[in-house]
């Protein structure tokens, strides 16, 4: 069964950082592009940010350029996101999800129950 849980979500003051973890299990995690949404407060789900399977190729979307930074480990089928100069309308729960190819081209096709990041004094 594959499973992804994210860790390392917490309260942090503005202008602070925080990494995300995702722990993947139950699929080869090597073969996949695997990609970062979440949703804040009322809203509806936001992509954040993409890597390809072998983690040489990264996309980000614009609110998060330049602070965020997605990487991967997949001797330890880990997905990260480090996330610094954190504001407060980046408050959401953060979810992994893993693509169906080693690239972004199609829909994701599992996602973990997510984290909560909270930016607030």
């Amino acid at each position: 069964e594959e499973q992804l849980v994210e860790s390392g979500g917490g309260l942090v003051q503005p202008g602070g950082s925080l990494r995300l973890s995702c722990a993947a299990s139950g699929f080869t995690f090597s073969n996949y592009a695997m990609t970062w949404v979440r949703q804040a407060p009322g809203k509806g789900l936001e992509w954040v940010s993409d890597i390809n399977s072998g983690g040489d190729s990264t996309r980000y979307a614009d609110s998060v350029k330049g602070r965020f930074t997605i990487s991967r480990d997949n001797a330890k089928n880990t997905l990260y996101l480090q996330m610094n100069s954190l504001r407060p309308e980046d408050t959401a729960v953060y979810s992994c999800a893993k693509y169906a190819g080693r690239m972004w081209y199609s829909s994701p096709t599992s996602r973990g129950q997510g984290t909560q990041v909270t930016v607030s004094s």
